[in-house]
């Protein structure tokens, strides 16, 4: 019972510190709550729409008007451009006019008829991979739907039956399922992976802060009286708000997306609610580590946002982890994120039991147990340390 008192007593102190210290609120509420606007609104619609693309089209027949007319119509593609020579076409790429345009020389229809198969040429811009990508699948399919036309018009015209036509133009018919996302949505995968990580960067450079903050202003002592030197009562009773912030703000962007935005979730509130709590758990005791490590409010938070920035690029969301060098494999287990996005992955997105990611949940208690090997560390720093800029 003397425990619990003690923990509350901190904790009641440290509410009153989070009061008096605006960054708190700032770092803790409001950049947080922005952050989930600003990713879930910038990616609102799911895909990029209408890239401007350019057109050369110098054949100028029917067969080129469709296709230009075509290519407008796909949602990806805008043709924003005609241009009478490639190289006009070349320099507004040049200058980010256009990220791809499409090349028709002339007598391409003529060539079709006279079946000398002619060419047609597509151009598109990689310094943008999203974009340029995306450009590219429209112009691809654009290019295979014009010659499936012809070939379907010849073959019709030599007497074929539908069921011939459909056999030549396409012998292998493709089954493809996009499981889980089946729209290719980016909202869903990147913001369910930004926004926690950007989030776990903010508790573990508050815990490393508070820390240091203590030690600054020569308080440590004091804190750790009121715990009767007990270290991790006090510990426990120093970061309790923190968590029960963090965890408010954290089921507010879950109800939000999965509610609100209506996110794909095949998981129960169970493994939503496990999973929170595992984030917050491992990202503050990281923060903890991270002090514990470096007992100085500069290097403990130089290593808190080092640490939390490179794991996003190391969590597997934009570039698979499967894909790395084989050490660059082996680091990505070092980093809390990529166990909160695997875990996110195989028990919420998917829904797939808890079993298939276990380890992935026994490293985020991992992290969480980090602060064990320091707290002696953390105690000395608090009683004998001299705070220095």
């Amino acid at each position: 019972m003397k425990c619990i008192s003690q923990i509350l007593d901190i904790s009641m102190r440290e509410l009153r510190i989070l009061k008096r210290n605006p960054i708190y609120a700032f770092c803790m509420v409001v950049f947080p709550l922005a952050t989930v606007f600003f990713f879930t609104t910038m990616l609102d619609e799911g895909l990029p729409k209408d890239l401007p693309i350019g057109v050369v089209d110098q054949d100028d027949s029917s067969m080129s008007r469709g296709l230009v007319r075509n290519l407008d119509a796909m949602q990806n593609s805008r043709v924003a451009y005609r241009f009478a020579s490639v190289t006009e076409a070349r320099s507004a790429m040049q200058e980010n006019k256009i990220y791809a345009y499409l090349y028709i020389p002339k007598g391409t229809m003529s060539k079709l008829l006279a079946g000398r198969q002619p060419k047609i040429s597509y151009y598109y811009t990689m310094t943008c991979l999203t974009a340029g990508s995306m450009a590219m699948k429209d112009l691809k399919t654009i290019s295979t739907l014009g010659s499936a036309a012809v070939g379907q018009a010849t073959l019709s015209a030599k007497g074929a039956t539908p069921g011939q036509i459909k056999a030549a133009l396409q012998p292998v018919t493709i089954d493809a399922h996009m499981i889980a996302n089946p729209e290719g949505n980016y909202n869903y995968s990147l913001t369910t992976v930004f926004v926690p990580g950007i989030l776990m960067l903010f508790m573990a450079l508050l815990s490393a802060y508070s820390l240091g903050m203590e030690l600054k202003f020569d308080t440590g002592k004091e804190w750790l009286a009121r715990a009767d030197g007990n270290i991790v009562v006090a510990i426990i009773g120093k970061f309790l708000v923190h968590a029960l912030v963090f965890l408010l703000v954290i089921f507010i962007f879950h109800y939000y997306i999965f509610n609100v935005l209506d996110f794909p979730c095949l998981g129960n509130v169970r493994s939503i609610v496990r999973l929170t709590v595992l984030e917050v758990a491992a990202s503050l005791g990281f923060g903890i580590f991270s002090f514990g490590l470096m007992p100085s409010m500069r290097m403990s938070m130089s290593i808190s946002s080092l640490w939390s920035v490179l794991s996003i690029s190391m969590c597997g969301s934009a570039f698979p982890v499967m894909g790395m060098d084989a050490p660059l494999q082996a680091l990505s287990w070092l980093f809390p994120l990529r166990h909160y996005f695997m875990l996110y992955q195989v028990t919420v997105f998917n829904g797939f039991p808890l079993i298939d990611a276990w380890f992935h949940l026994v490293a985020l208690v991992g992290f969480t147990l980090l602060p064990w090997f320091v707290l002696h560390k953390v105690k000395n720093a608090m009683l004998n340390y001299v705070y220095i800029p």
